[in-house]
């Protein structure tokens, strides 16, 4: 039976993750607290600006330098990875020198955003989304789902990665699934207009889309290095492996990997366990609107 392996939360989007064992099924969200902070460029509205790199976010795909932030939390609870306090570390940067601080939150917001600044060299704010997060996909905000199986596969396709811990750093997955094999999850999406109803725990998700890809899959999560013809490979590798289960218009090129998801509204409050067992339900029917894709 197909079972959670691993939960991670990103409680500031963009930095490091945290391993956690249990996690709230947040309103209008992924796992409660992750991603509910976020660097934007000073002035900037994060409802108004764009995830895709130069909108305005300080965030890997717009920022190389964001890689080299090393960042540990303390968390709201057993269940909860909102961030009370985080440890931020930075290298040292042309007059900056490496420095290691812990700052609480929220107190201590705009020393923090002052200190990131410093470092980047230039003025950035830290804005705060408690209810929601700041996901990537706006539509399809749910926990991001991933296959252990296909983290090895990934990483087996480039010298330059370690293996499948350093590939799940670089996906950034919120669920990582075992006992099933390799792109398992491109089991939970379907046709444009579609989800897949599964369930994990106590929580019912809806399986939308396959995440499309940027450039952060490609940069070292340490050091911000690119491996060369990154996408390119990537793309090969992925439609010489491509399982038969993955047929859908929305997979409509081949630089997608991981699933997005939705959480229908019953789900808000329910909890998922690192060991709970993943069924899969039914096709549904989705709609997309313009606040988001809603289940029929």
């Amino acid at each position: 039976m197909t079972r959670l392996d691993e939960l991670v939360a990103y409680p500031m989007k963009s930095l490091d993750g945290v391993r956690i064992d249990r996690a709230e099924i947040g309103p209008y969200s992924a796992l409660r607290g992750d991603r509910s902070y976020a660097l934007v460029e000073a002035g900037v509205d994060p409802a108004t600006a764009s995830v895709g790199g130069g909108g305005g976010y300080v965030n890997g795909k717009s920022e190389p330098a964001i890689h080299r932030l090393r960042a540990s939390y303390e968390v709201a609870g057993p269940a909860d990875a909102t961030p009370t306090a985080v440890t931020l570390e930075r290298p040292a940067s042309g007059d900056t020198a490496a420095d290691e601080r812990t700052f609480a939150l929220p107190e201590e917001g705009d020393a923090l955003a002052a200190w990131v600044g410093e470092y980047l060299g230039y003025e950035v704010d830290l804005v705060r989304e408690p209810a929601g997060g700041f996901p990537d996909d706006r539509a399809a905000p749910g926990p991001t789902v991933i296959s252990a199986g296909t983290l090895e596969a990934v990483a087996s396709w480039f010298d330059a990665i370690a293996d499948a811990t350093e590939a799940r750093r670089r996906f950034r997955p919120n669920v990582v699934l075992a006992d099933c094999p390799a792109f398992f999850e491109d089991r939970l999406f379907g046709d444009h207009g579609t989800g897949i109803r599964f369930s994990i725990g106590e929580a019912d998700l809806v399986g939308v889309n396959p995440c499309q890809r940027c450039v952060v899959p490609s940069r070292n999560p340490d050091t911000a290095v690119e491996i060369d013809d990154f996408r390119e490979t990537f793309i090969r590798q992925r439609r010489e492996t491509l399982p038969e289960w993955t047929a859908s218009d929305r997979f409509d090129h081949d630089f997608r990997l991981m699933v997005n998801t939705v959480v229908p509204e019953t789900s808000w409050g329910t909890a998922v366990a690192v060991g709970d067992e993943l069924e899969v339900g039914d096709v549904v029917g989705v709609e997309e609107t313009d606040s988001g894709v809603v289940v029929a």
